[in-house]
């Protein structure tokens, strides 16, 4: 079961932005590739990278369905467009 602290966390990082999640996956990496921190302070930093590549993912997944859903309706109009035609020189 989550902890009180690990639902907070969800919470905020559903309310994050992709600039601000990808900005903090880029800190989250320069530091796990500095090194010099402990073992346990290296798995918190590749965990949070992990829950803010989610965040970014969910944020680009979004943004192809919402590219894919225009351009569909883009094409069912230009089709839609062209059925008329179509229709409006037979009579």
């Amino acid at each position: 079961m989550a902890t009180k602290q690990a639902k907070q966390d969800l919470s905020a990082d559903n309310a994050m932005g992709y600039e601000q999640a990808r900005d903090e996956l880029l800190d989250v990496v320069r530091k796990l590739e500095t090194g010099g921190g402990t073992l346990e302070e290296s798995l918190a930093l590749w965990e949070r990278g992990e829950q803010l590549a989610k965040v970014c993912e969910r944020w680009l997944n979004g943004a192809r369905a919402r590219l894919d859903a225009a351009l569909a309706a883009e094409e069912d109009a230009a089709a839609g467009d062209e059925e008329a035609d179509e229709t409006d020189g037979q009579e």
